[in-house]
């Protein structure tokens, strides 16, 4: 699926938004990137989405969580890890029948609903929250690769939230031409982006053994253990080198509830503040102990 003529025609161009000066398309190059998909208990999945217009997406009886992290190279804001964890979900006013969605993307609005964002830099929280509305904040990230395997660590506060390693695929091989879609929750509304992106991949596919993901004591990560997480992996990606676009368009909905909500949902007032910089946090320093795993990441 290409990047459509709207957006390349826009090349050349440039924009200037909440104060953060950039060129168009908003691209990345040279990122190399992991993800894992885990089975997760659909009823608990659905319970974490907001309103009533996503809907997890259904395999077999389980929803999926997604964990995909990407480390920027080369982008428009400079370099910064990304650390995303989300919910594989259909958009519309019933849930999507089992398996279609993966088929049929557009017409069920296959994407994710994101439900943690830490990020590198102040900046990328500044534009991809205020902007977009994901729920990016600031965290102690790594991406580390080595010859067997590919891992990135997420900590805050002096405290593990959550660590991914995937066994590195021999060689990448797959050529992905995709769109992606993500929903998140930001001042009361339900926003949604998408990105459009090429690459070749190494993956596998129900493989045991094939990823860990760690979860630590941080609050943060305890959303994610109610879910009720697989062991096993059901998919696991890497790519080397993924050349990206951001789409410049999105969409937000009104987020509904049975009652009125008591409290205000987090708002501009959480990244009005904020600065321009491209300075990271501190790299993770907590020593993980992964069954199986020795020195795995290093």
């Amino acid at each position: 699926m290409g990047i459509p003529g709207r957006i390349r025609r826009q090349r050349g161009r440039h924009s200037l938004v909440d104060g953060i000066p950039f060129p168009v398309p908003i691209n990345t190059e040279q990122s190399p990137a992991i993800m894992a998909v885990f089975p997760i208990d659909y009823d608990r999945a659905r319970a974490l989405l907001p309103g009533n217009e996503i809907h997890p997406m259904r395999l077999w009886k389980k929803a999926l969580l997604v964990v995909a992290i990407i480390n920027y190279e080369v982008t428009d804001i400079g370099k910064y890890i990304e650390f995303s964890v989300g919910i594989a979900c259909t958009h519309g006013k019933k849930p999507a029948p089992r398996l279609l969605p993966g088929l049929f993307m557009r017409h069920y609005g296959t994407g994710q609903y994101v439900v943690d964002l830490p990020v590198s830099s102040e900046i990328s929280v500044k534009g991809g929250k205020g902007i977009w509305g994901m729920p990016k904040h600031q965290g102690n990230l790594d991406f580390k690769i080595s010859e067997n395997t590919v891992s990135s660590q997420y900590e805050l506060d002096g405290r593990l939230v959550m660590k991914l390693t995937i066994d590195r695929p021999k060689s990448a091989w797959l050529p992905l031409n995709v769109r992606g879609v993500n929903y998140c929750g930001f001042r009361g509304l339900l926003m949604k982006s998408t990105v459009y992106f090429k690459a070749k991949a190494g993956f596998s596919l129900f493989k045991k053994g094939a990823a860990s993901l760690v979860l630590g004591d941080h609050p943060r990560a305890q959303p994610i253990r109610d879910l009720d997480v697989g062991n096993e992996p059901i998919a696991t990606v890497f790519i080397p080198e993924v050349n990206g676009v951001l789409d410049d368009h999105f969409e937000g909905w009104f987020l509904t509830f049975p009652q009125a909500p008591d409290a205000a949902p987090e708002g501009f007032e959480s990244v009005i503040n904020l600065g321009h910089s491209q300075e990271w946090l501190a790299a993770p320093s907590i020593e993980v102990d992964e069954p199986g795993r020795d020195g795995a990441g290093d």
